[in-house]
């Protein structure tokens, strides 16, 4: 064969021989990782096996434990339970014992009362008929007694009581006496409520609104002029101000009359205008009219602040700053009714301090408390429902509107600081020369005041004093010691709040003095 084919063929040979060896040494290698694969998977298996053994007796430890654990606590509990059902059943057994002798000595208490009753009755029989030979011989005896010393039973009775009231009257001063100094040793300790409420006695106040005012005029032509031609411009001035205007004789001088204080200054400030300008017509008046309106506004605001800022309680709304201000037109008894609520935030400012309380809240409540009188003839209601609405409506503190609302005594005060107030609003309108009275009533009261003090037995002169406000009184001295001086003074004080009417408190003194004179030669 020629050589290239020999080649060929070996070629092939050695390929074959290659491959087969290959295969060999593949199936060689293969068996030999099975072999060894086999042998790691039984490694793991064994050893997940010891795992699982010993997980497995691990578990089991466990649960014997946990039931151990839980057999424990059962028997614990169970033991617990069973002293606390022995315990209820020696309770139960022991109320059982205790109902058992209540009803046991009920049992003996009625028995008691049934005898108690019977004999109870038996004796009310006995007094009943012992009532009956008393009265017919009281009866009797009263016969024989009028007969005896020829009085009737009200005249004895009147000189038993008599007799009795004269021996009793010196341990009643003496009482009197003792009561009033065991007070004032106690006074320190209730210094803050005695100041409150002693001060809140002498709550009183009247008011009397002005309702008319007057315009000077330079004469009587202008009356005339202010009148108009057919009425006109005196209807125009009533319709645009809402007050009436009195033309009579008085000379030189025109009236308004209105209720509300405010349309009564617009309208006296709009006529002076005119006077003093000349010239009156409708269109000038509407003019003037609405000028001194804004003038009397503007007006408002700055009496209102100059209060606040004066008073000095902080930030006040402006709605309750421009009432303040209207507060100016309003009077009391004559007094103005503005700074009298200024007056009163001063006092209760002050009372505050002294006792410990919150002296700007006490201001502010004071300078408030009468602030329903700036709307009270423009608002159905007292002003002091108007006034408690205010407040609420524009959030002002619990204290201020307590004091509103109590500070005339309608309902009981709530807080301190209304108390407070009270006290001051009493104190400003009662003191000298707060409002006005007339002449005839002054002397009358005063007179009254002396007459009264005179009318007891053993006083010799009585004296008032201090525009009414107090009264002294001498009395003669043998005939009302240091003690009954005491019940005198309080006789009167009684006497007084019976009989007659006046503003804030009077102050009864009564005075004993004993001299003894001799002469050397």
């Amino acid at each position: 064969m020629p050589e290239p084919i020999v080649l060929i063929i070996s070629g092939l040979l050695l390929l074959v021989v290659g491959a087969v060896m290959g295969v060999v040494i593949r199936a060689i290698v293969v068996e030999q990782g099975f072999e060894k694969a086999q042998n790691q998977a039984k490694a793991i298996i064994d050893e997940a096996l010891k795992n699982a053994d010993k997980t497995k007796k691990q578990s089991l430890l466990e649960t014997k434990q946990e039931i151990h654990n839980s057999r424990l606590e059962f028997d614990r509990e169970m033991k617990e339970r069973k002293k606390e059902v022995t315990i209820l059943e020696n309770k139960l057994f022991q109320r059982e014992q205790i109902l058992d002798n209540r009803s046991v000595n009920l049992d003996k208490r009625e028995q008691n009362i049934d005898r108690k009753e019977e004999s109870l009755e038996q004796r009310k029989q006995a007094l009943e008929d012992k009532n009956s030979k008393l009265e017919s011989l009281i009866e009797e005896q009263n016969i024989k007694l009028q007969e005896i010393a020829q009085t009737t039973v009200e005249e004895a009775k009147e000189l038993i009581f008599k007799r009795v009231e004269h021996e009793m009257s010196h341990e009643i001063a003496q009482f009197i006496k003792e009561e009033d100094e065991k007070a004032k040793s106690e006074v320190d300790k209730k210094a803050k409520h005695i100041l409150a409420f002693a001060l809140q006695k002498y709550a009183q106040d009247v008011t009397s609104e002005r309702t008319v005012s007057v315009v000077n005029l330079p004469n009587d032509d202008m009356k005339g002029r202010i009148i108009g031609r057919e009425g006109r411009n005196i209807r125009t001035i009533e319709a645009l101000t809402g007050v009436d205007l009195i033309i009579d004789d008085t000379p030189e001088a025109v009236v308004l009359s209105g209720f509300d204080p405010i349309r009564r200054e617009i309208a006296k400030r709009a006529i002076e205008s005119l006077v003093s300008d000349g010239r009156i017509h409708p269109g000038r008046i509407e003019e003037v009219v609405e000028k001194s309106r804004e003038e009397i506004d503007r007006f408002i605001r700055d009496k209102g602040e100059e209060a606040v800022f004066e008073v000095g309680i902080g930030k006040v709304h402006p709605d309750l700053v421009k009432l303040l201000g209207r507060l100016h037109f309003r009077t009391s008894y004559g007094q103005n009714v503005l700074r009298h609520c200024v007056e009163c935030a001063f006092l209760a400012g002050k009372m505050a301090a002294e006792i410990g309380e919150d002296e700007i809240l006490a201001r502010r409540a004071a300078l408030l408390h009468d602030i329903g009188k700036a709307v009270d003839h423009e608002i159905e209601g007292s002003h002091v429902e108007i006034g408690v609405n205010i407040a609420n409506r524009y959030k002002e503190p619990l204290a201020v509107i307590d004091a509103i609302e109590s500070h005339h005594g309608e309902v009981e005060p709530k807080t301190i600081i209304a108390v407070l107030v009270a006290a001051a609003d009493a104190l400003s309108a009662a003191r000298p020369g707060a409002r006005s009275e007339s002449l005839d009533s002054y002397i009358k009261r005063l007179q009254q005041l002396e007459e009264l003090s005179t009318s007891f037995e053993g006083v010799d002169q009585a004296y008032a004093i201090q525009a009414g406000r107090e009264v002294r009184v001498i009395v003669k001295p043998d005939q009302i010691d240091d003690v009954l001086a005491h019940k005198l003074a309080r006789d009167i004080k009684h006497q007084i709040e019976e009989q007659m009417s006046y503003p804030g408190t009077i102050k009864v003194t009564v005075i004993r003095e004993t001299r003894a004179q001799d002469i050397a030669k």
